[in-house]
């Protein structure tokens, strides 16, 4: 069985499309998905700290393999379950695989930000407006250099879909309520290319509608 720590659309939804695309539960056993609420004291009275040194998700279990971080757990089912979606070492696009994935990784963490200040703070406590303009700025850049250099083709790479591409359709989920996409149309292609996929699509019907999320679009707070 396959134990997956995770909240609803957060990072842990790129492990749970990973196990959709690669057919993970065919060859390691079922998916038992333990969702947990982000930010609650239920995360810390879970069993969730045993698995994930700093308490947060995604984290899975699986025959007695304890993993954290949405990074290293791809790359680890991909190298070990599913090579197809990965670039082995010698592979001549190894470097751009490795740089995307963590690119992804430099994306998120804004996001991860911006959801602190615009979702998670409630009143009376209020969002910073220099730390958000500045911070949606910073995500807006990062869209713009991966903006700049998408590749004619439909994926990161030019040898096809990888998990390059899983670790960064969870940022093209989550980027539009801060940043207008309609100002980068190779992404607005690529993310439509992501959501038609079969394997996003059954990842997508698991997880439900969002419940994160209260508004289409988040804009700068004013000072």
């Amino acid at each position: 069985m396959i134990k997956l720590h995770h909240v609803q659309y957060g990072r842990s939804f790129r492990i749970l499309w990973l196990i959709e695309e690669a057919g993970l539960e065919a060859k390691l056993g079922p998916l038992e998905i333990i969702e947990h609420q982000i930010g609650s004291r239920e995360m810390r009275e879970s069993g969730l700290p045993r698995v994930s040194p700093a308490t947060r998700i995604p984290a899975i279990e699986i025959d007695g393999l304890e993993m954290a971080e949405s990074g290293a757990i791809l790359e680890y089912l991909v190298e070990t379950h599913a090579p197809e979606l990965g670039r082995d070492a010698g592979h001549t696009e190894r470097a751009a695989y490795l740089q995307w994935i963590h690119y992804s990784e430099t994306m998120a963490s804004l996001i991860e930000n911006l959801n602190l200040q615009m979702v998670f703070l409630r009143p009376p406590a209020k969002p910073s407006p220099i730390v958000v303009k500045l911070t949606v700025a910073r995500l807006r850049a990062a869209l713009q250099g991966m903006e700049a250099r998408m590749r004619e083709g439909d994926w990161l790479l030019p040898d096809g879909f990888s998990g390059a591409d899983i670790m960064m359709g969870f940022n093209l989920f989550a980027a539009p309520y801060y940043v207008d996409l309609s100002e980068f149309p190779k992404l607005m292609a690529y993310k439509t290319r992501i959501e038609a996929l079969p394997s996003h699509q059954r990842a997508c019907a698991r997880e439900g509608a969002q419940r994160f999320y209260d508004k289409d679009f988040y804009p700068v707070p004013e000072a």
